[in-house]
């Protein structure tokens, strides 16, 4: 997949191209479902498909303030795109010259001009530009001037409820991750770098963890959960503590993991941490030797969930 931030960086859309268009954070079943349509669309035709993307979000940028957190950033929005099996990634900056920016100029400069659109599919509910006045029939009424189709896709249903960035982010804030997977169609992942901590884990513990500082935005609540802890690609079992570790008085945030049957170094390594199952919340013990033998219980309990044929990752 090629990446690029303008349309004049792509080459071969002489004869047009397919293109879908959106935020895609946490790039979801639905996202999956407009993004599969728009490579199949375009392997018929025997065109290019292109994604269409925004950075920074328009709402951030509208508000200039933090909106909720991403489920996914840039980085990992374009990975998992990329496997989609996408040929351009378009990623266009939202700045003050694309936010002044009619939805017939958008659609004349970036889609007809620029990527010499032959079919453009959307959500059941997007729209762009001001008053959010480029929905689908202004785009259908477009595509009949530039002679380009468009396509509405209906929405995903999961549990008789629509799939939706909202719903899976208020899931993974509070805590359910297990529902998460069904929507996300894999489980909720966060990425960083292990970083020296309190070093309690192994020497007081007997559990030695990884102190992991995050660049993703959205954490599940706080609590202990099984997970999967993927390192260079391959995939160990794991356990993750998310809080404040109060029977130390901590008072910082903080994201432990202890990768099971691992004894490598872990420092300045990047560890992506696949979030399975909720095993309990965070809670001060009265000692060392009570936190220990309760570690020792969720690690067991961890190995048993991870063990069932539902809670592979792949």
């Amino acid at each position: 997949m090629h990446c690029v931030t303008w349309p004049d960086q792509i080459s071969g859309l002489e004869k047009g191209s397919c293109v879908t268009i959106g935020n895609f954070d946490g790039v979801h079943i639905g996202h999956q479902r407009l993004i599969a349509r728009v490579r199949d669309l375009a392997a018929g035709f025997g065109l290019p498909s292109v994604v269409i993307t925004f950075e920074p979000h328009p709402l951030r940028f509208f508000t200039g303030k933090k909106t909720p957190p991403f489920i996914t950033l840039y980085e990992q929005r374009a990975e998992l795109i990329r496997s989609l099996g996408i040929d351009h990634l378009l990623c266009l900056e939202f700045n003050q010259a694309l936010a002044s920016m009619s939805p017939e100029d958008f659609v004349r400069r970036i889609l007809v001009e620029g990527l010499h659109i032959k079919e453009l599919v959307i959500g059941y509910d997007y729209a762009f530009g001001k008053g959010r006045g480029g929905n689908y029939a202004l785009l259908s009424q477009l595509g009949k001037q530039w002679e380009f189709g468009v396509e509405q896709l209906e929405p995903v249903m999961v549990d008789q409820a629509i799939v939706s960035s909202t719903r899976i982010r208020d899931l993974v804030e509070a805590g359910d991750v297990w529902a998460v997977k069904p929507l996300l169609g894999r489980f909720y992942r966060v990425t960083g770098t292990v970083v020296h901590g309190q070093n309690r884990g192994g020497r007081l513990l007997g559990f030695p963890t990884a102190n992991v500082h995050l660049v993703d935005e959205l954490f599940p609540k706080t609590g202990v959960y099984c997970c999967w802890a993927e390192l260079d690609g391959e995939i160990h079992p794991a356990v993750a503590n998310i809080g404040y570790n109060p029977t130390f008085g901590n008072d910082v945030l903080s994201v432990e993991v202890h990768v099971m049957d691992f004894s490598a170094d872990l420092y300045e390594r990047t560890l992506k941490v696949h979030f399975v199952q909720r095993l309990r919340g965070e809670r001060k013990f009265s000692g060392l030797d009570e936190l220990k033998a309760q570690i020792g219980k969720d690690v067991a309990l961890a190995r048993t969930i991870l063990a069932l044929p539902e809670a592979r990752l792949v």
